[in-house]
């Protein structure tokens, strides 16, 4: 089973090529970003594994998975926080110009973090 066929399949997504892999976009690149961090040794895959079911099973989390690249985003928060590469208020304060700047941005453009009115 190749790495796509294999996300399909957990994810519920049915059999097939022409099955999509991830239900947003979002989830491509929180995807891309771990294995991007794997490959320059930021952490291992036990340490991976370890961090992501954390997540998946602390309180609160939804039985159904539905938030499966939730808890995935904050497991390589928590990573990137451990390992000090940044702290979760610059990951905070990093997200709120993301979103000042989709904000400020007119429909139809590429979001762009220089769009964040608030970017000095």
């Amino acid at each position: 089973m190749s790495l796509r066929d294999l996300i399909a399949y957990s994810q519920g997504l049915g059999d097939g090529i022409d099955a999509p892999v991830f239900a947003e976009p979002w989830q491509a690149e929180a995807f891309a970003m771990v294995l991007a961090l794997h490959k320059q040794g930021l952490f291992g895959w036990d340490e991976w594994a370890q961090a992501l079911s954390a997540e998946l099973k602390r309180p609160g989390a939804l039985d159904d998975g539905s938030d499966y690249y939730q808890c995935w985003v904050a497991a390589l928060e928590s990573l990137i926080a451990a390992k000090n590469v940044t702290n979760s208020t610059d990951i905070d304060h990093l997200a709120a110009a993301w979103q000042r700047a989709a904000h400020a941005t007119p429909h139809g453009q590429p979001i762009r973090l220089e769009n964040d009115p608030e970017r000095s």
